[in-house]
């Protein structure tokens, strides 16, 4: 009778583990175009800073830039290919807008400012699935928007331009087993 109670308590917290999102601690904060930020001065190739980085789900990504110069569009895929800023999901003039991704898959970009996007301001935000990411997208997720937005902060959190190297290594799928285990052994010493 105690064994069947303590496996109930495990699956019980292996369940619950795998239904709640991964924390919110281990989102990255990616300045666009790193300390160039959002511009067409100085050849940035948004292409290639976006290649060099892996993106999640609870990411924010950060666009810098003079609003009376720029400003950012969230576009189709179709509109993104042919540099069409008629018809944007999303657009944002603040010159400190901070976009939280909250879907995978990608995520299109565009300076809405005529020649601009022609000139390379653009960038697809690519967020994977993978092994670690797969209990967030057990997660409801908005059905008609990839990416929530709000005004940055002046936090120079914000204005980092990706994860801290310096920052600890952390491991979701080892953290949720570690959870997973404590939680069991709790709620097998309430049952005992």
């Amino acid at each position: 009778m105690a064994a069947a109670k303590v496996v109930a308590a495990a699956v019980t917290a292996v369940l619950l583990v795998v239904a709640l999102p991964p924390p919110a601690a281990h989102a990255a904060v990616y300045k666009v175009g790193d300390a160039a930020g959002w511009t067409t001065i100085g050849n940035v190739d948004y292409k290639q800073w976006a290649a060099t980085k892996t993106f999640h789900v609870g990411d924010v990504i950060v666009f810098n830039y003079a609003p009376q110069f720029h400003n950012v569009m969230q576009v189709t895929h179709q509109d993104y290919k042919a540099c069409n800023a008629s018809s944007p999901i999303v657009t944002h003039t603040s010159g400190n807008d901070s976009i939280t991704i909250t879907k995978h898959g990608h995520h299109f970009f565009l300076c809405g400012v005529p020649g601009h996007c022609q000139s390379g301001q653009k960038v697809d935000i690519n967020v994977r699935r993978t092994a670690t990411t797969t209990a967030s997208a057990m997660a409801p997720s908005p059905s008609h928007e990839s990416v929530a937005s709000t005004p940055a902060k002046a936090a120079a959190s914000a204005m980092a331009p990706g994860p801290s190297s310096d920052a600890p290594a952390y491991s979701a799928p080892l953290e949720c087993l570690f959870i997973s285990v404590v939680t069991a052994a709790l709620v097998a010493s309430l049952l005992v």
